[in-house]
């Protein structure tokens, strides 16, 4: 099969699953509405309607039936049938579907658990110390039974902490950013763009099929999600969201070793993700610094910030998306780098980081 065949399979994949999130996600939204199921103005919320919930089912029916489809096929169709109608290459592709079909189980499972979470969340608020805890179950679940690992040369067990503390701050770090209309959804579609292109340069397969699926699904359920929105996906989406883009960015291979090419591709899943992880890291800071827990939401993230100085709801958002999208970019430079081509990345994501402090910062009042 070659690279061009691939990469129309795959944006035919991510269409088909795009399709049937929005159709989902009409559904989802009219039963929300006839059992009230919504999120009313009020708090540290920043809308002004009452707004059905239902989103977060859209996302993941629509994404994980899909993966579950293809580990069923994969599973039940006869190796001589496929080498005779599609050839060795899909034969392969199909064979390494069904030895990672255990890891898929698990990947589907901890995505469940945390959906699960988030609606019940989403029904009645509760502790951010019980989420908390079940987010770390999660990840060390993933981790340890579904091996999915990052830095495993550092030994079995540190790789594990590590990778379970990527996966907690990764899920907070998309669940604080639904604090505003198609925010969380659309920089996890641009994210999970950007992973699925840096799959394709580094010769994978698996990583680019996630990212488009789950690309499909995010995005069927944005376009009714993109300010003003007529549908909130709601913890139930948002947890979800960031659990996909850890479990993507863990499963991309950055760096191949023995290989004799410096390891600087390591960098990539901090640039693609630099934006939410700056929200993040600046919230919490903000949090702690004024003596709050830094887990209970807020009007303090810098969409709101960004809004404050006066942009709109809507322009907030674009000019999110445009940063995510620059360091997403930038992202795709890495393979292959050589240090001088991975200094000017990271200086590009400093000052895009930068320009976005600048803009968000308190206005100086007149005397």
């Amino acid at each position: 099969m070659s690279r061009t065949t691939l990469i129309l399979l795959l944006l035919a994949a991510a269409g088909g699953v795009l399709v049937l999130s929005a159709i989902l996600t009409v559904i989802a939204r009219r039963v929300a509405l006839r059992l009230d199921f919504t999120d009313h103005p009020g708090g540290h919320k920043s809308h002004e309607t009452p707004t059905p919930y239902g989103g977060g089912w859209a996302i993941i029916l629509s994404g994980w039936v899909t993966i579950g489809v293809v580990l069923l096929l994969a599973q039940l169709m006869p190796q001589a049938w496929i080498i005779d109608k599609f050839g060795q290459t899909v034969r392969a592709y199909v064979g390494g579907i069904h030895d990672r079909s255990g890891q898929m189980l698990i990947i589907l499972l901890g995505g469940v658990v945390l959906h699960v979470l988030g609606f019940l969340d989403d029904k009645r608020p509760l502790p951010p110390l019980l989420k908390l805890l079940t987010i770390v179950v999660v990840a060390l679940f993933v981790a340890s039974v579904g091996q999915v690992r990052i830095a495993e040369f550092a030994g079995v067990g540190i790789s594990i902490v590590l990778t379970t503390a990527w996966f907690i701050v990764i899920v907070n770090s998309f669940n604080f950013l639904d604090n505003m209309d198609g925010l969380s959804a659309g920089v996890g579609c641009i994210c999970l763009a950007a992973f699925a292109v840096c799959g394709l340069m580094a010769g994978q397969v698996l990583v680019p099929a996630l990212g488009c699926v789950f690309l499909g699904a995010v995005g069927g359920f944005l376009i009714f999600n993109f300010p003003p929105a007529r549908i909130f996906m709601g913890d139930a989406g948002s947890l979800v969201v960031g659990y996909i883009l850890a479990t993507v960015s863990v499963l991309t291979t950055y760096y191949q070793s023995g290989q004799g090419a410096p390891p600087y591709a390591l960098a990539m899943p901090l640039v693609i993700l630099a934006i939410p992880l700056y929200d993040f890291v600046s919230v919490v800071a903000i949090r702690l610094v004024e003596g709050r827990n830094p887990l209970k939401g807020d009007q303090r993230h810098f969409s709101h910030r960004l809004v404050e100085r006066g942009l709109s709801r809507r322009f907030a958002v674009l000019t999110i998306y445009l940063a995510a999208a620059t360091t997403g970019l930038a992202a795709t430079l890495l393979p292959g780098a050589d240090l001088r081509r991975t200094i000017t990345v990271g200086v590009m994501v400093l000052m895009v980081l930068s320009i976005i402090a600048i803009l968000e910062a308190p206005l100086r009042r007149k005397a």
